[in-house]
C-alpha cells in the first residue's frame, strides 16, 4: 500500500549560487560524507547536488511532515546501489517518523536536466 508520494524539482543555478556563496557551509549542512564524495567525483557537481536535494525535498513531502519535526538535512541520505539504482537511507527522527508511518520500503526516482534535478519518492507499506 502507498503511504505517500513525493516529487521535487531543483534548479541547477541555484545550487551553484549557494556553492559559490558559501562553499562548505552550504555543502556540509545538507550533504552527508558519502553524497558529497559521490558529487565531487563526478563532471556536475552541482546537477548531482539538485538531484539529491530534491530527493531528500520529496522525501519530506511524501512524509508528510516537511522541516518540522526536528529532522535533519543529513537524516536523509540519498546513495546509489551497485547497478546505479538511487536509494535513501533513513536515521535519527526521519527514520522514526517513516517507522511510525508504517513505511517498509522508499522508492526513489531521480533525473536531471541541464538546469533542473528532479526526484520523485513513493513511500509504500507492504
Amino acid at each position: 500500500m502507498i503511504i505517500g508520494i513525493g516529487i521535487d524539482l531543483v534548479e541547477v543555478a541555484r545550487v551553484k549560487l549557494a556553492i559559490s556563496r558559501w562553499g562548505f557551509r552550504f555543502e556540509g549542512r545538507i550533504f552527508t560524507e558519502k553524497e558529497l564524495c559521490y558529487c565531487n567525483s563526478k563532471k556536475d557537481k552541482a546537477q548531482r547536488m539538485a538531484c539529491r536535494f530534491a530527493a531528500k525535498e520529496a522525501l519530506l513531502k511524501a512524509l508528510g511532515t516537511g522541516w518540522r519535526d526536528g529532522i535533519n538535512w543529513k537524516e536523509i541520505e540519498v546513495t546509489n546501489d551497485n547497478l546505479g539504482k538511487p536509494i535513501i537511507s533513513l536515521s535519527g527522527k526521519a527514520e522514526e517518523i517513516s517507522e511510525q508511518l508504517g513505511v517498509k520500503n522508499i522508492l526513489l526516482s531521480i533525473t536531471s536536466t541541464d538546469n533542473y534535478g528532479i526526484a520523485q519518492v513513493v513511500l509504500v507499506s507492504e
